[in-house]
């Protein structure tokens, strides 16, 4: 049992629990530092905070501290490409390779934007041994899964593009707006909505950066860890590619350095407060989208098994 440092922020009476459960994951799970922020109606009801943003625990969470909320960041390029579509710059059932020539490679010329979206367009890895630091270059990472080969039919089956559905969907914003996805989202999203949410940043912004911290074992019902090894051959090689491929493309090892936190890596690497996170989920469908828009996006897409994680999963478009 761990001691629970002091809980700040702002909690409505009816949320009490919200604030015992975040008690609960420093007194029984060594939480280091967390956050917490729930909006209902447009209202924030839960803002709260508390532990430590280092690992030496030397530095408090404070109200304005930042962390990499990793697949968090695939709802937020989605929602760049659904913006392009309520403006019509991009169509759902037009071709990727209307607007990314080069991504017809291989047979994906019927690949459509809401394939891509909804994780079914085969690419959630590249096969051939990439170095690490191609993280970092959009146009290297792009240029790959462009060329990449599917894993299987498209729209034939889904699979969990973990890492790769922000590269995908961010081509997509810059080949149609001619900015790269951070920027775009900065602008149009992010600004107006006063959201402390990013796609990279510089390093002004380090000192509120909490360090990201990787537990020992993964929860039970999470994705599975490719670093583990499996019986099937080509199952542990998908999973090692998928995550990774290049290495350090899921954070492990890379997380903290002022390289990532600079990149645009958009299904792994956004930072935010939990209360942009909430404040943003809240205004997908009332200032950000119209609601049909919304609807279609989040109703189910893709459904069973997942030739990815191994399991049954569920996607809509981007989310």
């Amino acid at each position: 049992m761990t001691e629970v440092p002091e809980i700040l922020g702002t909690c409505d009476a009816r949320f009490g629990a919200v604030r015992e459960a975040l008690a609960g994951n420093f007194r029984d799970h060594g939480e280091l530092g967390a956050a917490v922020a729930i909006a209902v109606d447009g209202e924030l009801v839960v803002d709260i905070w508390a532990g430590w943003i280092d690992a030496a625990r030397t530095r408090r969470w404070e109200r304005d501290t930042i962390v990499a909320v990793f697949s968090v960041g695939k709802a937020m390029a989605a929602a760049c490409v659904l913006l392009l579509v309520e403006r019509g710059q991009v169509e759902l059932d037009a071709p990727v390779a209307r607007y990314w020539p080069a991504f017809a490679a291989h047979g994906k010329d019927a690949v459509t934007v809401r394939a891509l979206l909804a994780h079914r367009a085969g690419l959630p890895a590249i096969r051939a041994a990439v170095p690490e630091d191609a993280i970092y270059e959009w146009s290297t990472m792009t240029g790959l899964l462009a060329a990449e080969e599917p894993w299987w039919e498209p729209d034939s089956a889904h699979g969990y593009h973990v890492n790769t559905l922000g590269f995908l969907a961010g081509e997509v914003v810059r080949r149609v707006t001619g900015e790269s996805l951070g920027t775009f989202f900065r602008r149009e999203v992010a600004a107006p909505l006063d959201a402390d949410f990013h796609f990279g940043f510089g390093p002004e912004h380090d000192h509120r950066v909490a360090e990201y911290t990787f537990g020992d074992e993964a929860e039970p019902g999470s994705q599975p860890d490719p670093r583990r090894r499996v019986p099937d051959p080509e199952r542990q090689f998908l999973l090692g590619r998928v995550y990774l491929n290049p290495p350090g493309l899921s954070g492990i090892g890379t997380v903290n350095t002022r390289a990532w936190r600079a990149a645009e890596i958009p299904s792994a690497n956004a930072h935010a407060t939990a209360r942009a996170v909430a404040h943003l989920f809240g205004a997908l469908g009332e200032r950000l989208l119209a609601p049909e828009t919304l609807a279609e996006a989040t109703a189910e897409a893709s459904a069973g098994p997942d030739f990815v994680i191994g399991r049954t999963s569920r996607f809509g478009l981007g989310f």
